[in-house]
């Protein structure tokens, strides 16, 4: 799979961070010519340790994907972006809705209209999110589920997914679209839980402190990094994911309860403390999720590799080392 990518020119946008440094590594890996853009907005998890080993193999351009000057720019010869940048914090879209429209609606149809003049033939992937579809109507989640979001981020990231399918209908621009489930894994965020729940799980646990669990019976699917890198490529690489979209999904379903007990189990030691959802959290709360991936697997040969209770021990492993450099 990864030899598709041998010598092509590659652009990752949010290539600092959790999702685009892992694949970075894994297209360096692979012969790619890689360059990364990445605003290092402290809030928005890219961190220069994430390239550690390949930080000589890639190009970094420290940009604002707002900035349409440099987008235009930074388009030009890709053969495929991979389009990661955005502002993930359900409550800070809230808390600053302007911000967020901006991140992961107006920038991306910056880039989609940079690709249409600049480059007509590259290949865009653009990483969507589960939280589009709001408080499921039924279990798993297919994609052809309404889409009805909860908070201005899974408003924005819709307007953001669409856009891209939209100029694929139009323009004839090869974009598609994942909808990413919860991620985790080595390099993501932990320092608080912008990113993720399980970041500022994993942070507290190895500090030796207890973590919180809220509600605790919702259920959800969790996808490890490198699965998720897999899909990523696949779609790159595929013609038949062309103006598409697909759910990416994880194994097993388990509760948030069960995800704390595995957390510790893996960890070999450690505790937590379950309460109720904080007013402002519980209004935007979907409650259970999980996907139904079906349509990824069976057009583009994707399959999960990493259970979760695997995942979770690399992922402690990973910070036991590195955790210092995470949360500085």
């Amino acid at each position: 799979m990864d030899s598709y990518f041998h010598d092509k020119p590659i652009l990752i946008t949010g290539g600092l961070g959790f999702i685009g440094s892992n694949l970075a590594h894994r297209l360096v890996d692979a012969g790619a010519r890689v360059t990364l853009v990445d605003s290092l907005i402290p809030e928005y998890g890219g961190n220069l340790h994430n390239i550690h080993g390949i930080v000589d193999r890639v190009r970094v351009n420290i940009s604002d994907v707002r900035d349409e000057h440099s987008i235009k720019y930074l388009v030009q010869g890709q053969a495929v972006i991979f389009n990661l940048a955005g502002q993930t914090s359900h409550m800070d879209s809230m808390q600053d809705p302007q911000t967020d429209l901006e991140i992961n609606a107006k920038a991306q149809l910056a880039i989609l209209e940079a690709c249409r003049k600049y480059n007509q033939t590259v290949k865009v992937v653009f990483a969507s999110t589960r939280q589009i579809y709001g408080k499921p109507d039924y279990l798993p989640v297919d994609e052809s589920h309404p889409l009805r979001p909860v908070d201005v981020n899974g408003v924005n990231k819709m307007a953001g997914e669409w856009y891209h399918i939209l100029y694929h209908n139009v323009y004839g621009l090869r974009a598609c679209a994942l909808r990413l489930t919860n991620t985790y894994g080595p390099r993501m965020r932990v320092k608080d839980a912008r990113q993720t729940f399980l970041g500022i799980w994993i942070r507290l646990l190895l500090e030796g402190k207890p973590f919180e669990v809220w509600g605790g019976e919702q259920l959800r699917d969790f996808s490890y990094v490198d699965d998720t890198v897999d899909a990523l490529l696949l779609a790159g690489q595929n013609d038949a994911a062309d103006g598409k979209v697909f759910n990416v999904g994880g194994e097993p379903v388990v509760s948030l309860l069960e995800t704390a007990q595995l957390l510790i189990e893996a960890n070999g030691a450690g505790e937590f403390i379950t309460r109720a959802f904080p007013a402002e959290r519980k209004r935007i709360d979907i409650g259970d999720y999980y996907a139904d991936d079906t349509l990824l697997r069976r057009m583009l040969g994707w399959q999960p590799k990493t259970d979760l209770r695997a995942g979770l021990r690399q992922t402690l492993d990973f910070y036991r080392e590195h955790l210092a450099r995470y949360i500085a």
